[in-house]
């Protein structure tokens, strides 16, 4: 008896070895890209000042610093729908296992930098490697695991990135004296490849759909019913991106340029920004469940509107007043618990809208993509900001949501197939 006929597990302990082991493989693949993503985003305040010359303009400083952050978005926007395509030819697992050990030798191999060009293109590479094993770690678990059990599954996942922000966070202020050494921990992922390839299997449904039928072409996405599905998540998945990337990556500058903390020295700055990073990251994974606690009582339309109306709201409360050091806090972590928690949902909320064969690709395409999106705004909102103050651009960030809220009303709802309904219908 094959394992998609067997009875719904009802509970953990209903579950095979081979869901487990799926499941922590793409779990800690998520925590480990949530780290890698998240090391220079911590130390760029104090990291591009030493790859570039001496007497370089603070605002020639601060663009470059936008300039690596939007090549590592490009690179998991490529490299997303890139190994999306490989995940649907090679299996979930094989591609897992190769992304994870691209991002963690060329995360490594930062440390090593000599220049702020060598870094980017190093950052460039890595992120290749984290884009691809979103799709792949998304795809695996939601083949394998219970359906009716996704928002829940779906937020644990992306608790693993925040987690891996954590980690990040933590190896930050460890480093905070020479933030060049942080990246050496970028280099631990490489460990996990060899027991995914040896305790992982591929999924049964990939691999019964890969024996029943032909490899479906690329231009399939932009066909018939998954034509509409393929624009949509593309459009929300680049309003979430650009608006929660441009204030992940500005307010730790932000909070570094407070009038009130200017007389602090820069080793006090890091751990403040590392403090402010903790406690926005825990606040982010009780952001994940809120949403999908939203999705399981009513649908992901309107899980996905509220996050966006509450993430508008207070990131206006945070960055269209003054605050100091202390107050902005309160109004920063409420920031991040509604944009970052809105991710809670995508990763078994998009895999699943597309056909199996075309499911990585898919779902790769359409989440990365969105970088690109993101890249271009954190350039132009990096070049508009005022040097001395990034507040002004978190507030034109925030009004972002307002044509997100609008994309959101169009969303497709996941059928118990796997399917939109709009396609199927």
């Amino acid at each position: 008896m094959s394992a998609q006929s067997l009875p719904e597990p009802t509970s953990l302990r209903d579950l095979t070895s081979r869901q487990l082991q799926g499941g922590l493989a793409a779990w800690l693949g998520w925590l480990f890209d949530g780290m890698d993503s998240t090391l220079y985003v911590l130390v760029a305040g104090s990291l591009v000042p030493m790859l570039v010359p001496a007497g370089t303009p603070k605002a020639t400083i601060v663009h470059i610093g936008s300039y690596i952050q939007a090549a590592l978005l490009v690179g998991w926007a490529l490299g997303g729908t890139l190994f999306g395509r490989v995940g649907d030819r090679i299996g979930r697992s094989r591609t897992m296992a190769l992304t994870i050990l691209l991002f963690s030798l060329c995360t490594g191999l930062s440390t090593l930098a000599p220049n702020w060009q060598t870094f980017l293109v190093l950052r460039f590479l890595a992120a290749l490697g984290i884009g691809g094993e979103w799709a792949a770690g998304s795809s695996l678990v939601c083949e394998t695991w219970p359906k009716r059990w996704r928002p829940w599954v779906s937020a644990t996942l992306q608790s693993a990135f925040q987690c891996g922000i954590l980690v990040a966070t933590l190896a930050a202020g460890v480093f905070a004296a020479n933030p060049r050494l942080v990246f050496l921990v970028g280099a631990l992922p490489a460990l996990l490849v060899y027991w995914i390839r040896r305790a992982v299997p591929e999924p049964e449904e990939w691999t019964t759909a890969k024996q029943q039928q032909p490899d479906p072409p690329v231009i399939e996405l932009f066909r018939g019913p998954v034509l509409r599905t393929t624009l949509l998540s593309l459009l929300i998945c680049s309003a979430s991106l650009t608006t929660v990337w441009a204030l992940i990556f500005w307010y730790p500058q932000q909070l570094r340029q407070l009038p009130d903390i200017a007389h602090w020295s820069d080793v006090q700055k890091q751990h403040y920004v590392a403090f402010a990073s903790l406690i926005t990251t825990v606040m982010a994974i009780g952001g994940n469940y809120f949403a999908a606690f939203l999705a399981r009582c009513f649908n992901y339309k309107v899980a996905i509107s509220i996050t966006f109306i509450g993430a508008w709201l207070a990131m206006l409360a945070a960055y269209a007043f003054p605050h100091n050091h202390i107050t902005i806090l309160y109004y920063i972590i409420w920031a991040h618990f509604f944009s970052q928690g809105v991710f809670g949902l995508y990763p078994l909320y998009i895999p699943p809208l597309f056909p199996t064969l075309l499911r990585t690709t898919g779902a790769g395409f359409s989440y990365n993509t969105g970088r690109i999106v993101a890249a271009i705004g954190t350039v132009v909102f990096g070049v508009l900001a005022p040097v001395s103050n990034f507040a002004q651009a978190l507030v034109w960030v925030a009004w972002l949501y307002v044509p997100a809220l609008f994309i959101a009303l169009l969303i497709p709802e996941p059928s118990q197939e796997g399917l939109p309904e709009q396609a199927a219908s």
